[in-house]
Protein backbone atom coordinates (compact mmCIF):
# COMPACT_ATOMS: atom_id res chain seq x y z
CA UNK A 1 0.00 0.00 0.00
CA UNK A 2 3.59 3.74 -0.78
CA UNK A 3 8.32 2.02 -5.02
CA UNK A 4 9.61 4.93 -5.07
CA UNK A 5 12.41 6.79 -3.40
CA UNK A 6 13.54 10.35 -3.18
CA UNK A 7 15.33 9.78 -6.51
CA UNK A 8 12.54 11.60 -8.26
CA UNK A 9 9.76 9.13 -8.94
CA UNK A 10 6.35 10.01 -7.53
CA UNK A 11 4.50 7.78 -5.13
CA UNK A 12 2.50 5.60 -7.50
CA UNK A 13 0.83 3.53 -4.84
CA UNK A 14 1.18 2.74 -1.21
CA UNK A 15 2.90 -0.42 -0.29
CA UNK A 16 0.09 -2.47 1.10
CA UNK A 17 2.41 -5.44 0.97
CA UNK A 18 3.85 -4.82 4.42
CA UNK A 19 1.34 -6.68 6.58
CA UNK A 20 2.21 -7.07 10.23
CA UNK A 21 2.98 -10.60 11.40
CA UNK A 22 0.01 -10.51 13.76
CA UNK A 23 -2.40 -9.89 10.87
CA UNK A 24 -0.86 -12.67 8.82
CA UNK A 25 -1.22 -14.97 11.80
CA UNK A 26 -4.92 -14.16 11.87
CA UNK A 27 -5.26 -15.29 8.26
CA UNK A 28 -3.43 -18.52 9.00
CA UNK A 29 -5.53 -19.22 12.06
CA UNK A 30 -8.74 -18.55 10.17
CA UNK A 31 -7.66 -20.82 7.35
CA UNK A 32 -6.89 -23.73 9.64
CA UNK A 33 -10.17 -23.16 11.45
CA UNK A 34 -11.95 -24.26 8.27
CA UNK A 35 -10.89 -27.84 9.00
CA UNK A 36 -13.94 -29.63 10.40
CA UNK A 37 -15.14 -33.17 9.86
CA UNK A 38 -12.67 -35.61 8.26
CA UNK A 39 -12.82 -35.66 4.47
CA UNK A 40 -10.88 -34.67 1.34
CA UNK A 41 -8.37 -31.92 2.07
CA UNK A 42 -8.65 -28.95 -0.27
CA UNK A 43 -5.71 -26.59 0.05
CA UNK A 44 -5.41 -23.14 -1.43
CA UNK A 45 -2.64 -20.56 -1.45
CA UNK A 46 -2.98 -16.79 -1.51
CA UNK A 47 -0.71 -13.77 -1.47
CA UNK A 48 -2.69 -11.68 0.98
CA UNK A 49 -0.31 -8.78 0.48
CA UNK A 50 -1.00 -8.65 -3.26
CA UNK A 51 -4.69 -9.32 -2.73
CA UNK A 52 -5.13 -6.29 -0.48
CA UNK A 53 -2.95 -4.08 -2.69
CA UNK A 54 -4.93 -4.91 -5.81
CA UNK A 55 -8.44 -4.47 -4.50
CA UNK A 56 -10.27 -1.39 -5.73
CA UNK A 57 -10.34 -0.08 -2.19
CA UNK A 58 -6.63 -0.70 -1.77
CA UNK A 59 -5.88 1.25 -4.94
CA UNK A 60 -8.16 4.06 -3.80
CA UNK A 61 -6.31 4.25 -0.48
CA UNK A 62 -3.03 4.31 -2.42
CA UNK A 63 -4.25 7.33 -4.38
CA UNK A 64 -5.15 8.98 -1.09
CA UNK A 65 -1.66 8.44 0.27
CA UNK A 66 -0.18 9.83 -2.93
CA UNK A 67 -2.25 12.97 -2.55
CA UNK A 68 -1.40 13.26 1.13
CA UNK A 69 2.34 12.66 1.00
CA UNK A 70 3.41 13.32 -2.60
CA UNK A 71 4.22 16.99 -2.11
CA UNK A 72 6.34 16.28 0.94
CA UNK A 73 8.21 13.56 -0.91
CA UNK A 74 8.99 16.02 -3.68
CA UNK A 75 10.16 18.56 -1.11
CA UNK A 76 12.54 16.00 0.39
CA UNK A 77 13.92 15.26 -3.06
CA UNK A 78 14.48 18.99 -3.61
CA UNK A 79 16.37 19.19 -0.32
CA UNK A 80 18.48 16.20 -1.26
CA UNK A 81 19.23 17.60 -4.73
CA UNK A 82 20.35 20.88 -3.18
CA UNK A 83 22.76 19.07 -0.87
CA UNK A 84 24.20 17.05 -3.73
CA UNK A 85 24.72 20.23 -5.74
CA UNK A 86 26.52 21.90 -2.83
CA UNK A 87 28.73 18.85 -2.35
CA UNK A 88 29.63 18.71 -6.04
CA UNK A 89 30.45 22.41 -6.03
CA UNK A 90 32.61 22.02 -2.92
CA UNK A 91 34.51 19.14 -4.46
CA UNK A 92 35.08 21.05 -7.70
CA UNK A 93 36.37 24.20 -5.95
CA UNK A 94 38.02 22.62 -2.93
CA UNK A 95 41.55 23.32 -4.04
CA UNK A 96 40.71 27.00 -4.60
CA UNK A 97 39.19 27.61 -1.15
CA UNK A 98 41.04 28.56 1.97
CA UNK A 99 40.44 26.60 5.18
CA UNK A 100 37.86 29.05 6.52
CA UNK A 101 35.81 29.07 3.32
CA UNK A 102 35.93 25.30 3.07
CA UNK A 103 34.92 24.86 6.71
CA UNK A 104 31.97 27.22 6.20
CA UNK A 105 30.74 25.28 3.19
CA UNK A 106 31.14 21.97 4.98
CA UNK A 107 29.11 23.28 7.89
CA UNK A 108 26.32 24.46 5.58
CA UNK A 109 26.16 21.05 3.97
CA UNK A 110 26.25 19.24 7.32
CA UNK A 111 23.46 21.40 8.74
CA UNK A 112 21.28 20.81 5.68
CA UNK A 113 21.92 17.06 5.91
CA UNK A 114 20.75 17.06 9.52
CA UNK A 115 17.56 18.88 8.58
CA UNK A 116 16.97 16.45 5.70
CA UNK A 117 17.50 13.48 7.97
CA UNK A 118 15.02 14.79 10.55
CA UNK A 119 12.45 15.62 7.89
CA UNK A 120 12.96 12.25 6.24
CA UNK A 121 12.53 10.35 9.49
CA UNK A 122 9.36 12.29 10.34
CA UNK A 123 8.03 11.67 6.84
CA UNK A 124 8.77 7.97 7.00
CA UNK A 125 7.13 7.59 10.40
CA UNK A 126 3.95 9.30 9.21
CA UNK A 127 3.81 7.21 6.04
CA UNK A 128 4.27 4.00 8.00
CA UNK A 129 1.55 4.94 10.47
CA UNK A 130 -0.86 5.83 7.67
CA UNK A 131 -0.08 2.55 5.94
CA UNK A 132 -0.62 0.56 9.11
CA UNK A 133 -3.99 2.21 9.68
CA UNK A 134 -5.06 1.21 6.18
CA UNK A 135 -3.70 -2.31 6.58
CA UNK A 136 -5.59 -2.82 9.80
CA UNK A 137 -8.84 -1.63 8.26
CA UNK A 138 -8.57 -3.45 4.92
CA UNK A 139 -6.99 -6.52 6.49
CA UNK A 140 -9.99 -7.13 8.71
CA UNK A 141 -12.31 -6.87 5.73
CA UNK A 142 -10.13 -9.24 3.71
CA UNK A 143 -10.19 -11.72 6.59
CA UNK A 144 -13.99 -11.81 6.40
CA UNK A 145 -13.85 -12.29 2.63
CA UNK A 146 -11.31 -15.11 3.00
CA UNK A 147 -13.43 -16.83 5.63
CA UNK A 148 -16.57 -16.76 3.51
CA UNK A 149 -14.82 -17.71 0.26
CA UNK A 150 -13.02 -20.64 1.90
CA UNK A 151 -16.22 -22.01 3.42
CA UNK A 152 -18.27 -21.52 0.25
CA UNK A 153 -15.67 -23.30 -1.87
CA UNK A 154 -14.82 -26.13 0.50
CA UNK A 155 -11.26 -25.21 1.39
CA UNK A 156 -9.75 -26.99 4.37
CA UNK A 157 -6.59 -24.88 4.52
CA UNK A 158 -5.52 -21.63 2.85
CA UNK A 159 -1.86 -20.65 3.18
CA UNK A 160 -0.52 -17.12 2.84
CA UNK A 161 2.53 -17.41 0.60
CA UNK A 162 3.31 -13.70 0.92
CA UNK A 163 4.49 -14.48 4.45
CA UNK A 164 8.11 -15.75 4.20
CA UNK A 165 7.50 -17.89 7.29
CA UNK A 166 4.89 -19.97 5.45
CA UNK A 167 6.65 -23.27 4.61
CA UNK A 168 5.42 -23.65 1.02
CA UNK A 169 8.14 -24.81 -1.37
CA UNK A 170 5.87 -25.51 -4.35
CA UNK A 171 2.20 -25.25 -5.24
CA UNK A 172 0.22 -25.69 -8.41
CA UNK A 173 -0.95 -22.39 -9.93
CA UNK A 174 -4.45 -23.85 -9.85
CA UNK A 175 -4.41 -23.63 -6.05
CA UNK A 176 -3.73 -19.87 -6.07
CA UNK A 177 -6.91 -18.00 -5.12
CA UNK A 178 -5.43 -14.50 -4.90
CA UNK A 179 -7.40 -13.15 -7.87
CA UNK A 180 -10.57 -14.81 -6.66
CA UNK A 181 -10.21 -13.09 -3.30
CA UNK A 182 -9.62 -9.73 -4.98
CA UNK A 183 -12.78 -10.20 -7.05
CA UNK A 184 -14.77 -11.33 -4.00
CA UNK A 185 -13.52 -8.37 -1.98
CA UNK A 186 -14.42 -5.91 -4.72
CA UNK A 187 -17.90 -7.39 -5.03
CA UNK A 188 -18.45 -7.16 -1.28
CA UNK A 189 -17.04 -3.64 -0.89
CA UNK A 190 -18.87 -2.09 -3.81
CA UNK A 191 -15.91 0.25 -4.41
CA UNK A 192 -15.49 1.04 -8.10
CA UNK A 193 -12.17 0.51 -9.85
CA UNK A 194 -9.97 3.62 -10.16
CA UNK A 195 -10.07 5.29 -13.55
CA UNK A 196 -6.28 5.29 -13.97
CA UNK A 197 -4.29 2.09 -14.36
CA UNK A 198 -1.83 1.28 -11.58
CA UNK A 199 1.24 -0.96 -11.15
CA UNK A 200 0.35 -4.42 -9.84
CA UNK A 201 2.99 -4.47 -7.11
CA UNK A 202 3.31 -1.23 -5.17
CA UNK A 203 6.03 -0.15 -2.85
CA UNK A 204 6.59 2.58 -0.29
CA UNK A 205 8.61 5.76 -0.61
CA UNK A 206 11.76 6.19 1.39
CA UNK A 207 13.69 9.30 2.21
CA UNK A 208 17.33 9.15 1.04
CA UNK A 209 19.90 8.71 3.77
CA UNK A 210 22.08 11.82 4.09
CA UNK A 211 25.60 11.51 2.78
CA UNK A 212 28.66 12.97 4.38
CA UNK A 213 30.41 15.65 2.36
Amino acid sequence: MLATSMSGKSISTVRLVALAFGLTTLFSAAAFAQAGAPGPVKIGIVSIQDAIANTNEGKKEADGLQARFGARQNALKTQNDEIETLKADLQAKSDKLNEEERATRVKVITDKQKVLQRNGEDFQAEVQQAEQDILNRLGKKMLDVLDKYSKDNGYTVVLDVSNPQTPVLWASPATNITKELVDAYNAASGVAAPAATRPATPARPAAPPPKKP
